[in-house]
């Protein structure tokens, strides 16, 4: 039997593997082409590691904006990983840190301009839409913050106050009353944060759409090729997949959650992928909707550090999905199945009798700093990498492509958001890091049920 996949262990994330028989899978439509494994000899001025949201992004914008016509290197299937298998929230994010936390940190200056490249994210990802006619199913919803203990609410208030007053963003806070009668009911409503500007999309839609979109622009994209091997030919890299060998000039990682230690010496040790699960309920009954009073079709997030993300789908299903296991086990993964559901109900009475029609899981990236990095190897600047989005990379990821793609063509971007255009850091004791997350998630889960502020 083979053993859990776990990217801190594995080689590759699988060859040629299917996507995950998730909603978004089942609901996606006719899969695009791509162009099949890559052949045995292959040349290019740039290789990218990795189809998700980062590496198709950056072959679109490299592409369609500066003629470089690069190769992209997916183990799997383009959208495989959690490209095509998130929420689906397009939020103004970087990782998950507060505006009154970037104030704190950075100062107002260098605050304010990286939320404004945070609205500049969502931007990208309303203009890759937009041009290229992608049928992601986007609705423009806005993202509500919701206080899931009373105690928590007073922290929201702050935070819509420093957005309107140090940012002039028209954030607002959403007392318990008016969410429960205009947005969604439930035991855990105490108010909530409210953020106008949120996309709600078919996140595998949206990654095959921009896959139609890198190799109309001249991009070749090529499934079932991880990269095995990795060596420096002068300034030469050599990259070995199944079939053979890629000769590039410049190389991008852009596999996050899904990318092996033994890489490459750049991204060893620095990142720690952790499991998220997801659920999608059977639809709605009428008397349901109206007992949780579930109304809203924004997306929802609450103030747990453990959180909580879900939406009321389109066809009237419920979305919920959180924190997953440490290690991959199937037996386990069904009991985690159990337990969001559990919590879903707990949240809203009048859905214990709602049932789970879908499930799955992926990996999403964390870094030390709990910031993405967008940067270039420390010794080698000809390779590049965009890493590590907390969770919360829609937006940012699709974003961070088109950075990557203006600093491939030699354009300075370390003042776009210079927090996050930053080298990796490595973890201590990395090999042992799976200790202290097990430690890091029952402190996290015993703070949660506390009724005090965080």
């Amino acid at each position: 039997m083979n053993a859990p996949y776990d990217p801190l262990i594995a080689a590759t994330p699988g060859t040629g593997l299917d996507h995950v028989a998730s909603y978004w899978a089942a609901t996606a439509g006719e899969i695009p082409p791509d162009d099949g494994p890559a052949p045995a000899q292959l040349e290019t001025e740039v290789a990218i590691i990795g189809g998700g949201y980062t590496g198709l992004s950056c072959a679109y914008h490299l592409a369609r904006l500066y003629g470089i016509k690069p190769v992209v290197l997916e183990a799997n299937r383009p959208g495989w990983g959690c490209s095509g298998r998130n929420g689906g929230f397009a939020r103004m994010a970087l990782g998950r840190w507060t505006a009154a936390q970037m104030m704190e940190q950075w100062g107002r200056d260098l605050a304010k301009r990286v939320f404004g490249e945070t609205m500049a994210s969502l931007n990208t990802v309303r203009t890759l839409i937009k041009d290229g006619g992608i049928a992601c199913d986007a609705s423009e919803a806005g993202h509500l913050k919701i206080a899931h203990r009373p105690s928590r609410a007073a922290a929201l208030k702050q935070e819509a106050q420093v957005l309107q007053r140090e940012f002039q963003y028209p954030a607002e806070f959403i007392d318990a009353a008016e969410l429960r009668d205009n947005h969604v009911g439930g035991t855990q409503s105490h108010g909530a944060l409210r953020i106008p500007d949120a996309l709600a999309v078919h996140p595998l839609k949206l990654s095959l759409g921009v896959l139609r979109m890198a190799r109309s622009a001249g991009a070749t994209v090529h499934a079932a090729s991880p990269v095995t091997g990795w060596r420096k030919n002068g300034a030469v890299h050599v990259l070995t997949t199944p079939h053979g060998t890629l000769r590039a000039k410049a190389v991008v990682i852009a596999t996050n959650g899904y990318t092996p230690q033994q890489l490459h010496p750049a991204v060893r040790a620095t990142l720690l992928p952790v499991l998220s699960q997801i659920i999608v309920t059977r639809p709605l009954a009428r008397a349901e909707i109206r007992a949780t009073n579930f109304v809203t079709r924004h997306v929802l997030t609450d103030t747990r550090r453990l959180l909580y993300y879900w939406r009321r789908l389109p066809d009237d299903r419920i979305m919920f999905g959180g924190r997953g296991l440490i290690t991959d086990s199937p037996g386990r993964n069904s009991r985690q199945r159990d337990y969001l559901l559990s919590e879903l109900r707990s949240k809203y009475p009048g859905l214990e009798n709602v049932t789970v029609d879908y499930d799955w899981h992926g990996w999403v990236c964390l870094t030390r700093d709990f910031l993405p990095h967008i940067h270039h190897a420390v010794d080698d600047t000809s390779l590049h990498y965009a890493l590590g989005y907390q969770g919360s990379g829609v937006a940012l990821s699709l974003h961070a492509g088109k950075l990557l793609a203006r600093r491939l063509t030699g354009e300075q971007i370390a003042n776009v958001i210079p927090p996050a255009c930053t080298p990796l850091t490595r973890f201590p004791l990395h090999h042992l890091i799976r200790i202290p997350q097990r430690i890091m998630y029952r402190w996290y889960k015993f703070l949660d049920n506390r009724d005090w502020p965080q």
